[in-house]
């Protein structure tokens, strides 16, 4: 289940969970789509993983871009413009996994995403500032939660290997986000 919240600077959610329909019922080749158990996502579910990390890093390479138009702060700007190009590479790499795989990814995100992001749009200068970093912030803790449990217990040894490739990107946009903002708020 994907949750979006917005964020104070204290990481204080102001809004909770998200409408997740969309994302259970997003069209796949293979049968089992669920998502209703996280820990079972990237442990042994190859569809469920390749759906929540198609989302996820569209997400963030869709709002890399925001952040070029909206941040105030340029160390923001910059962090976007890396998860604009980070993303799109692993994107790429996922994408060619699924199609070998049979797993059919949406060209479109879950509406609990794309709603979320429709909010966002409307933010700017030091607020989306403020509102980016503390969600990329508990969006990369995430992401390594479920890559680290893919790396180390999917059953599908392709999926293990682009989890495995993949934390250490992720664990770099976490620290490089921790860091910028304890700087905007």
């Amino acid at each position: 289940m994907l949750m979006l919240a917005l964020y104070s600077c204290s990481g204080e959610k102001k809004n909770t969970e998200a409408n997740t329909a969309a994302t259970d019922s997003m069209p796949t080749a293979q049968s089992d789509t669920s998502l209703s158990n996280p820990a079972d996502t990237a442990g042994n579910n190859v569809t469920a993983f390749a759906l929540k990390a198609a989302a996820g890093g569209t997400m963030e390479v869709e709002l890399g871009y925001l952040a070029q138009q909206k941040a105030q702060s340029p160390r923001v700007k910059q962090f976007g413009a890396m998860m604009i190009k980070d993303h799109t590479k692993a994107n790429k790499e996922l994408m060619a996994l699924a199609t070998a795989k049979n797993i059919m990814v949406p060209s479109k995100l879950p509406q609990d995403i794309q709603q979320h992001m429709d909010e966002m749009k409307k933010l700017s200068g030091a607020e989306f500032d403020k509102h980016y970093m503390s969600m990329m912030t508990d969006d990369h803790k995430d992401d390594i939660d479920q890559f680290e449990t893919a790396a180390k217990s999917s059953k599908d040894n392709d999926i293990k290997a682009f989890a495995a490739k993949t934390l250490p990107v992720l664990k770099m946009h976490l620290d490089s986000a921790q860091a910028i903002k304890k700087d905007v708020c």
